[in-house]
């Protein structure tokens, strides 16, 4: 375990990188333009589609539906590297799968590793995508935003595992929908997540998160808005799959940076916490 100047460190880390979302370069103000434009193009029986994914999204942060990801994998990735990291961090039959309350206990490093490598395939596989929906015009296109999001939901799930929470929970569901949000979002719109997530283990802050639950929709519908412009540049004959592939990578390295460095930073307080509680007990 970390001790606690370790972990004041790694606090003025993440406050930093707090401070660094306050601006917002062209591309990502580009982006920012209403999603109207493209929807006067969009048939009715393809928006039609979209409105079925964004429902099963709604779905999903009411009682997780088909979106939610199984365990076994990260924890096997995350045993694996506790391994590398110390044999004596695990217990010495690697045949038993971790739990989230031994995940909890790992060292900082082991899950900041484990996070960024599920990062990156996955950004990995949205650049592939990204590239293939830009061969196949609006249809296409259009297909790829709920796609997105439920890649985007899949990353935020597993990098929550990564720090010892459970997805299957709705409080966490909830922080998911709020670091979806955070990614997308403007200025204003990060700095109101930021104070809303400042102190979301405690109770009182928690009542109200929680209640945002009913605004689900509000969240999905900023996150697909602000892909508006991009998109239209993936209808580009020839250079579609070029603008799809920069776009997808661009925005699950968004969604994968925010999801790792929330998480990062409760999980970094909740063990000051439990330093406090100790050195108060002694």
């Amino acid at each position: 375990m970390e001790s606690r100047e370790q972990l004041q460190m790694e606090l003025q880390e993440m406050t930093r990188w707090e401070q660094d979302q306050k601006d917002l370069w062209f591309w990502e103000k580009l982006g920012r333009l209403p999603f109207a434009l493209l929807d006067r193009w969009i048939p009715k029986g393809i928006q039609e589609k979209i409105g079925e994914a964004l429902n099963e999204i709604g779905q999903f942060i009411q009682t997780g539906g088909d979106y939610l990801t199984s365990q076994a994998g990260i924890m096997n990735k995350l045993q694996q590297r506790s391994l590398e990291h110390s044999p004596m961090l695990v217990q010495e039959d690697t045949a038993t799968e971790l739990t989230l309350a031994e995940v909890k206990r790992l060292p900082l490093s082991v899950m900041d590793q484990v996070a960024d490598e599920l990062g990156a395939s996955h950004t990995k596989f949205a650049t592939v995508q990204g590239a293939t929906t830009g061969f196949g015009g609006l249809l296409t296109v259009v297909v790829d935003i709920p796609a997105m999001l439920g890649l985007s939901l899949k990353v935020l799930q597993e990098i929550a595992i990564c720090y010892g929470y459970d997805p299957q929970e709705e409080r966490e569901r909830t922080f998911i929908v709020k670091c979806l949000q955070f990614a997308s979002s403007d200025i204003v719109g990060k700095k109101a997540v930021l104070e809303e997530l400042a102190e979301y283990d405690s109770e009182t802050k928690n009542v109200q998160v929680m209640s945002q639950l009913q605004g689900w929709r509000e969240v999905v519908t900023i996150y697909r808005d602000n892909f508006g412009l991009k998109k239209m540049f993936q209808l580009i004959p020839l250079a579609g799959a070029l603008f799809g592939a920069f776009i997808n990578r661009d925005a699950l390295q968004q969604v994968s940076e925010a999801g790792k460095m929330m998480y990062r930073k409760r999980r970094i307080l909740e063990r000051l916490r439990a330093l406090d509680v100790d050195a108060a007990e002694n």
